[in-house]
């Protein structure tokens, strides 16, 4: 076997293991086993008043809406990605690069994402190797900066007291913890988005140097000189991208205000499913993006068990003050806006593997 024949089943092994269906035990577990422990605790000495939560019509109608905002959410992010690669693929393109991208999301930890493996999704539909770097450099762009912006603009419209109040800890104190791990998950955002906007849109050269410093690792050293092919592929698209008009942007950051904000509104719908909620509409969407913030933080894959922590503790207030309610809700939450995700790929990894991924090692064993 060549050399080069060798690196492309390396490579192709290395995505496949990445997407395998039983690293959906291991996210699932975490949630759930957290759901359980945290409901015993909460019940042990008491039971949940039902009364307290309203089932019926209006349940029904606002958990179908919560599902239509999370349709509306990837449709978006469709439709991003097909302004992006200038509609050279098609809708069902589009939607398996989402759903496959939102899985290894989903059984990655919230720092990583599938963002490292995305590019190859991209590929696989056939886009450059280098464009699909600028692509999804330039998705990370826009949903970075997105938080950039809105983070601020949360803080001035609804004011840092409202925003970190939890509770009887009103107003903004620094022993909240929440606190902290908002202002961490801003700031990786932050320098995030600096670093990537300033090499995607000035200095292309940057990102290809660090991606060459970053294959001389051992470990990845056998893809160093793809990855200098890429990175030269990178800087051209990149000059590309900087040409596109100021509307292509416009409409690209559009989908992306779009998908986060539809995102948001799920629990106010959840919310709205359950129980009586009249105010505090704003309030619960500002919050939201804190919250995400704080999530990236979390080591677990998709943020499981963490994310169900921050949600029950972050927007208790907005709920019933009864045992069990808060991760009552926030499981409800994880099972519209994650587990899907998982259901989903579980159709769509199998048939994509072996549709990609076996073309090629048919192409390359001939």
């Amino acid at each position: 076997m060549s050399k080069e024949k060798k690196n492309i089943e390396n490579e192709n092994n290395d995505v496949v293991k990445k997407l395998r269906l039983r690293q959906i035990f291991l996210p699932v577990f975490i949630g759930i086993t957290f759901v359980g422990v945290m409901m015993y605790f909460q019940l042990r000495h008491t039971k949940v008043p039902f009364d307290v939560v309203h089932f019926g019509i209006r349940t029904a109608f606002w958990l179908f809406i919560a599902i239509l905002l999370m349709v509306i959410r990837d449709f978006a992010y469709m439709v991003r990605i097909k302004i992006l690669t200038e509609n050279k693929i098609s809708w069902l393109q589009a939607f398996r690069i989402i759903i496959l991208w939102e899985f290894t999301s989903a059984v990655s930890p919230s720092a990583v994402g599938g963002t490292s493996i995305a590019v190859i999704f991209i590929h696989k539909e056939g886009i450059s190797i280098g464009r699909s770097s600028a692509i999804v450099m330039a998705t990370s762009f826009l949903d970075e900066f997105f938080f950039v912006i809105m983070f601020p603009v949360m803080i001035l419209i609804v004011g840092p007291n409202e925003l970190f109040s939890i509770g009887d800890d009103s107003g903004l104190n620094f022993a909240n913890q929440f606190f902290y791990f908002a202002v961490i998950g801003y700031t990786m955002k932050f320098l995030y988005n600096m670093f990537i906007g300033y090499g995607l849109f000035r200095n292309p050269n940057l990102i290809k140097r660090f991606i060459l410093k970053l294959f001389g690792f051992k470990f990845l050293r056998r893809w160093r000189k793809q990855a200098r092919r890429a990175g030269l592929d990178l800087v051209q698209n990149s000059k590309e991208l900087r040409q596109k008009s100021l509307f292509f942007w416009f409409k690209a950051f559009g989908t992306t205000f779009i998908s986060w904000v539809a995102r948001y509104w799920v629990v106010n719908a959840i919310f709205l499913a359950f129980f009586i909620f009249k105010k505090g509409h704003f309030l619960v969407f500002a919050k939201q993006l804190v919250m995400w913030l704080m999530m990236l933080v979390s080591p677990t894959p998709g943020g499981s068990g963490f994310s169900e922590f921050i949600f029950s503790e972050y927007l208790a207030d907005f709920m019933p003050k009864v045992a069990g309610i808060a991760i009552l809700v926030a499981f409800v939450w994880r099972l519209i806006t994650y587990y899907p995700y998982f259901v989903v790929g579980a159709f769509v990894v199998p048939r994509w593997i072996n549709d990609k991924f076996g073309k090629d090692d048919k192409k390359h064993n001939k």
